[in-house]
């Protein structure tokens, strides 16, 4: 039997009747008790995936059509408008797939019962505008567009720093090329690896099934009996969103107070100690956070697993309120003289660190940088790196240990090309060709090397670096996402590698760090989308045109907002500024200047008075961390809590930083103990039904409140009163001295 029998074989055998026709007759839970009846060639050999996904298709279900590109670029430019503008304020709303998946569903089933039905021709093509129910695979596809960008172009944040902190405003065209290239780039390595990550049954990538899981649920068409009785899901979703919205109002303009309440700084709120402790813009013991944006942005606390937020919670406790206290009030590295938890930059004497000061023309001038004096950070910073450090080799290590025959044994079984059910159901459609991916690559090249050089970004040399480390590490890290669903990240690696190669050029070193770690991130983003589409059985050139349009245009939107804000919004990106105080910006100017102006070797080696190398034994620590656990876990397997010990977790749980804040991560892991543990455990029927939901509709309430404020009352220089709730000094948590170092100064 040749190729295109098979085809037709398993076209006949695993396609159902027309859409239309199914659309009537069948139900996914239908498909579902039917599969139990197949043989074990016809479906996958991962039992996740086999409970998660339909091994039967119908080529014939309209995917490419007006209600897809219509609702799905409206969705990625709101989204990527939305994220970006939040992302730029004190406490950031990002809002995401299952929010989208959400709300385009009722607007995809109008447009179906709407739409004139009869046939259009538009360049020789014929095609109609409702060509029947909304479908699956148009959803696929409308949260695909905008999944794929719900973070914002990493790019931006380059703009934005040459912009306010080294007053080098480069041309819109400058930023746009940088942004699409790093984000797009990615795209066409996705196509080379796609062989290997996408096809293979072993290469799972586990947080796809969960996004499987969410579209099929929606689209069952009937009530189980089980439902009987209680409220529909959109019901619900749309109560919750009204209640978000309501009281976000409180938070987030009529009492901000309640987002923070530091009520035992409130004691003896002139107690530095006291202040540094509880206050949030301390360690926040004890703060109260009455406002979602806060507690939900870092930790996701009805998303994240129990398991992974126990973790969190053990690491930030050890890094946060064990290693920092006892290293700030021991004066480690004269920690008294700064803020306990900060990223800034400081000097000796703890007065603020002006990076004008050693740079000429923003680039390192050493002669002035021995006048003005070496560059020094709080000890919650400093340390944070070396825990980043050693998350960094604890994953590799971890990896190696626990899924290390796992992986090699799926990496024998992705070359070996096995292919299960749904690869044979895919070979329907057309795939994309490798020359598209090939001249996307060039192309994106050409246009790195012309944006870098012509705009003086970096050399052209360290474009090809970056890229060089972008490519030989996409294939291990994808592995290791595909089938750990982990992700290492080379941001550290890339900082390290330019600021030894190229040590005093701040630019040079986040546009090189951008280029190596985000378009590895971005071809491993769209691989999963790849493999999301495998599962649903997306045709694949009508996937890559999908994920190519709305890339393009969340770029553009990304860029477009952050340089409106920043141009509109008067000391953007300080505290006179807030709620657009940027502190994802700021970590990432403080990052320009240690592994870039200053550079590596004066801050972590042993250059110039450097005092932080001691963090670098992290790589060592985080290499050995898991070892003891690992043999222990074998030596007693009867011990269930020593299986749960994941360190690349628990050391990663501060990595966020700063930028966050500690309250942000006591508040979240509290909620998230009530709905992922309790809820979960002993109301599953209620948690199975609402916990997501609740999740998205939160979000959705809070970032369309956010919005109407500031279009409709802070754009307009209009401003809430001021009263005990909303200070005129600014000190929301009532806690001056929360940000103050030992001795009172206030950077």
């Amino acid at each position: 039997m040749d190729k295109s029998e098979v085809e037709d074989y398993n076209h006949e055998k695993h396609s159902v009747h027309s859409y239309s026709e199914k659309y009537e007759v069948e139900r996914f839970d239908d498909i579902l008790e039917a599969n139990i009846d197949l043989q074990e060639d016809d479906n996958s050999p991962i039992e996740e995936v086999r409970v998660t996904v339909a091994n039967t298709d119908d080529p014939s279900m309209p995917c490419n059509t007006f209600r897809m590109w219509f609702l799905g670029l409206m969705f990625t430019a709101i989204i990527s408008f939305v994220n970006q503008f939040f992302y730029m304020r004190q406490t950031q709303i990002s809002i995401g797939y299952s929010v989208v998946a959400l709300l385009s569903l009722p607007l995809g089933h109008f447009m179906a019962r709407t739409l004139p039905t009869r046939d259009f021709t538009l360049f020789g093509r014929t095609f109609s505008l409702n060509p029947g129910p909304f479908s699956i695979k148009e959803h696929i596809l409308i949260g695909t567009m905008t999944a794929c960008n719900t973070s914002t172009a990493y790019a931006v944040d380059i703009v934005v720093l040459q912009h306010v902190f080294y007053n080098d405003k480069k041309p819109f065209i400058a930023g746009l090329l940088l942004v699409l290239t790093t984000q797009i780039t990615g795209f066409a390595l996705a196509g080379v690896i796609r062989r290997f990550l996408v096809r293979p049954a072993h290469m799972v990538w586990p947080s796809t099934l969960v996004t499987a899981s969410l579209f099929r649920s929606l689209h069952v068409s009937t009530e189980t009996a089980e439902d009987e009785g209680r409220m529909s899901r959109m019901n619900y979703f749309l109560l919750i969103t009204l209640g978000s919205f309501l009281y976000y109002w409180f938070p987030g303009f009529i009492f901000p107070t309640i987002g923070m309440i530091s009520w035992i700084c409130w004691i003896n709120p002139d107690n530095i100690v006291l202040s540094q402790l509880t206050g949030s813009n301390g360690l926040g013991i004890g703060t109260i956070a009455l406002d979602w944006s806060a507690l939900s942005y870092y930790v996701q606390p009805l998303v994240t697993p129990w398991f992974a937020q126990l973790n969190i919670l053990v690491g930030f406790i050890l890094v946060a309120w064990v290693m920092v206290p006892w290293a700030y009030y021991t004066n480690l590295w004269n920690s008294k003289n700064y803020p306990i938890l900060s990223a800034g930059l400081f000097r000796e004497n703890g007065s603020e660190y002006i990076k004008d000061e050693i740079l000429t023309d923003s680039v390192f001038d050493q002669a002035k940088y021995d006048a003005y004096g070496p560059m020094r950070m709080d000890s919650f910073f400093a340390l944070t790196y070396g825990v980043g450090f050693a998350g960094l080799t604890a994953t590799i290590v971890h990896v190696v240990l626990y899924n290390g025959k796992e992986m090699i044994a799926r990496w024998k079984s992705a070359r070996a090309e096995n292919e299960d059910i749904h690869s044979r159901l895919m070979n329907v459609y057309p795939e994309v060709p490798d020359w598209w991916y090939g001249l996307l690559f060039v192309i994106t090249l050409a246009l790195s090397l012309v944006t870098c050089i012509v705009w003086d970004y970096m050399p052209w040399w360290a474009v090809l670096l970056a890229l060089a480390i972008a490519i030989i590490f996409v294939l291990p890290v994808g592995i290791v996402q595909a089938v750990t669903n982990q992700q290492p990240g080379l941001n550290i690696v890339t900082e390290y590698v330019i600021g030894y190669m190229l040590p005093g050029h701040a630019i040079a070193n986040v546009t090189f760090k951008t280029y190596g770690y985000i378009v590895n991130v971005q071809a491993l983003t769209f691989t999963s989308d790849l493999k999301l589409g495998h599962y649903m059985k997306i045709p694949p050139r009508i996937m890559f045109m999908a994920q190519l349009t709305s890339t393009f245009i969340a770029g553009l939107i990304n860029l477009s907002t952050a340089t409106w804000l920043v141009s509109t919004r008067p000391n953007i990106c300080t505290k006179e500024g807030y709620p657009f105080t940027c502190r994802s910006t700021k970590t990432f100017y403080s990052a320009s200047i240690i592994w870039g102006a200053i550079a590596p070797a004066r801050v972590f080696g042993h250059k110039d008075g450097a005092i932080y190398s001691p963090v670098q034994w992290g790589f060592l620590i985080g290499a050995l961390l898991p070892i003891p656990f690992w043999f222990a876990a074998r030596k007693f397997p009867n011990i269930t809590w020593l299986k749960y010990v994941h360190w690349p977790v628990l050391l990663a749980a501060t990595s966020n930083m700063p930028p966050a804040l500690p309250y942000f991560y006591t508040n979240g892991l509290f909620v998230g103990f009530i709905f992922m543990f309790i809820l979960r455990r002993y109301r599953y029927s209620w948690w199975s039904r609402y916990n997501y939901l609740t999740s998205a509709a939160m979000d959705s309430g809070v970032a369309v409140c956010g919005l109407i404020i500031f279009f409709a009352i802070q754009s307009w220089e209009g401003a809430m009163p001021h009263w005990w709730g909303n200070p005129e000094d600014g000190h929301i948590d009532h806690c001056p001295l929360g940000g103050a170092s030992y001795y009172g100064l206030i950077a």
